[in-house]
């Protein structure tokens, strides 16, 4: 988001709203995670089979989602700044149900890229950006860290909720008629929880010449620090390594042996154990910074996914390394504002985010189709390898940035 956010809100109880505001981005943001994002995997087998299309032609979809809300990002920042998030969440979230319905009607690839274009559009406005964006807007500094985590540690458990029950609803009632019922259950949830509660919040303006001058000082120091770009290169290559797994660890298991219903749910428990590494996150911060907690957990994600071929084809084995990899799989969430705060403090920190941000996602959309092009060329059991190495090279990234001084 481009503005300097304020807490404020512009109608009704400030006390009474704030609950409400909170409660409902932790559900709405964990329905539209698992139905915009986390099932994608699940369908992406029987689609590609159905449409008669490759793997990575089927991944290139949501590829071209994430891209397209990379590149709305900017506007959308620009509407909450100045309009405030009822209208723009409400009506993304009636997009992507509509986008969601549309997906289960698709017969081939040009159609198939057009709904999630529109899936894209729809993410960039009621995901995670504009959900944290609000809740900078409505709260106080020293309770924004607590509704963070609250939003985040709910809306973990959409891999969790979602994943299986993509898997169960494709076996009993096929791909099709699946995504029928996810988008109306999108739709029933989504659009009422955004339309009431987010009815009396917007952003506040920068107050004065001198909060502009102070955000562009930030800016400017930010930008210039070499510690940012090791923060930048180290998120980037976590987040890709992230969409990886998210996307393609069901088609893993299955050429590992494992039933896909079985494979979704393994894959599901994901959601589960990121909710335990988020609490887990927080707690350590009592005693360590951000920084060496993240750097930290990305090693121990490289262990984990690099060992998951040898391990996983026993169960128990897959359950152990998705565990120690879904400690760290919600970290980033948690990290990003806490690290970029703790070196450059709120001035400025939406446009040095939104600046982080936009290769994030842009590593979103890559990794699933990277993977899935090695995968096409060298099978299933060799997409895990660009996981671990960007695992271990983004815990050093985070590692020698802590080295590097704050900007005066």
């Amino acid at each position: 988001m481009s503005a300097q956010l304020e807490p404020n809100l512009v109608a009704g109880d400030p006390r009474s709203n704030r609950s409400l505001v909170v409660g409902a981005l932790a559900v709405t943001q964990t329905v539209g995670y698992g139905v915009l994002y986390y099932v994608f995997g699940v369908f992406l087998g029987p689609m590609s089979s159905d449409l008669r299309i490759s793997t990575a032609t089927s991944a290139g979809a949501l590829t071209f989602a994430i891209l397209v809300s990379c590149v709305m990002s900017v506007p959308v920042g620009r509407w909450l700044d100045r309009r405030g998030a009822q209208l723009l969440m409400t009506t993304g979230s009636l997009l992507g149900s509509v986008a969601v319905l549309g997906w289960s009607q698709v017969q081939n690839v040009v159609q198939l890229y057009a709904v999630f274009g529109l899936i894209g559009v729809a993410s960039a406005m009621v995901l995670y950006g504009p959900a944290i964006a609000v809740l900078v807007a409505v709260l106080e500094p020293k309770r924004r860290a607590t509704a963070l985590l609250v939003v985040t540690m709910v809306a973990g458990l959409a891999s969790t909720i979602f994943i299986p029950l993509a898997g169960q609803l494709i076996r009993a009632h096929g791909w099709r008629h699946a995504l029928l019922i996810l988008g109306l259950l999108h739709n029933l949830v989504t659009v009422p929880l955004h339309g009431l509660a987010l009815r009396h919040t917007r952003p506040a303006p920068a107050r004065s010449g001198d909060d502009r001058v102070q955000r562009g000082r930030a800016i400017r120091a930010a930008f210039r620090d070499g510690g940012f770009w090791l923060i930048t290169v180290g998120f980037v290559l976590h987040s890709g390594a992230i969409a990886i797994v998210s996307v393609h660890l069901v088609l893993f298991l299955v050429d590992l042996g494992y039933q896909p219903a079985v494979a979704a749910g393994l894959t599901g428990l994901l959601g589960v154990y990121s909710v335990t590494g988020r609490i887990v996150t927080s707690v350590l911060q009592r005693w360590l910074d951000m920084s060496t907690i993240a750097a930290r957990t990305f090693l121990i994600q490289c262990f984990a996914i690099g060992v998951l071929p040898l391990l996983g084809r026993h169960p128990l084995g897959a359950a152990v390394c998705i565990l120690l990899f879904g400690l760290g799989f919600g970290v980033s969430t948690l990290a990003t504002p806490a690290i970029l705060l703790e070196r450059y403090g709120a001035a400025g920190y939406g446009t040095i985010s939104g600046a982080l941000a936009t290769p994030v996602l842009a590593a979103r959309a890559i990794g699933p189709l990277g993977a899935a092009l090695l995968a096409g060329t060298a099978g299933y059991r060799f997409t895990m390898i660009p996981v671990a190495l960007a695992c271990v090279v983004a815990g050093l990234c985070l590692t020698f940035s802590r080295y590097i001084p704050k900007p005066a």
